[in-house]
């Protein structure tokens, strides 16, 4: 789901803190490292992300917060801040290209450019702890 977040409002955090469980504390932060990406330039979008993307002129940018139950992808357009909510049972991570990593969550997806080690090592923690916090899957039993 695609949310305006750029105020603060009730409704809107409380329905964040439902897919995705409420903020790390700050002792949780430092065990795991820190909980958001390095800026992720984009590169493509779906459509209706990129409807929002294409109102103004600016580089195309985001960032990702992990949070206990998903992760929260945020950019910006017309000086209004919107997040894609991806709780990790809907998460699908691919890495296509070689510097391309693709976030999709049903009909929506954004690819980013992963130029950098610190973005790459930021992926492989998402992966981890996704894998670390994910319910028992039945092979498991």
């Amino acid at each position: 789901m695609i949310l305006n977040v750029s105020y603060n409002n009730k409704s809107i955090t409380r329905k964040i803190e439902n897919e995705v469980g409420k903020p790390f504390t700050l002792k949780e932060r430092w065990a795991i490292g820190g909980i958001g990406s390095p800026r992720l330039i984009i590169t493509e979008t779906s459509l209706e992300i990129n409807n929002l993307l294409i109102l103004d002129n600016n580089r195309d940018t985001c960032n990702i917060e992990l949070r206990p139950k998903g992760i929260i992808v945020r950019f910006r357009s017309l000086l209004e801040t919107f997040a894609l909510i991806i709780p990790f049972y809907k998460l699908t991570l691919y890495k296509g290209e070689s510097s391309v990593y693709s976030i999709y969550r049903d009909n929506y997806f954004i690819k980013v450019a992963s130029d950098t080690k610190a973005v790459q090592k930021f992926f492989k923690k998402l992966l981890a702890y996704k894998a670390d916090n994910a319910p028992t899957s039945l092979e498991d039993l």
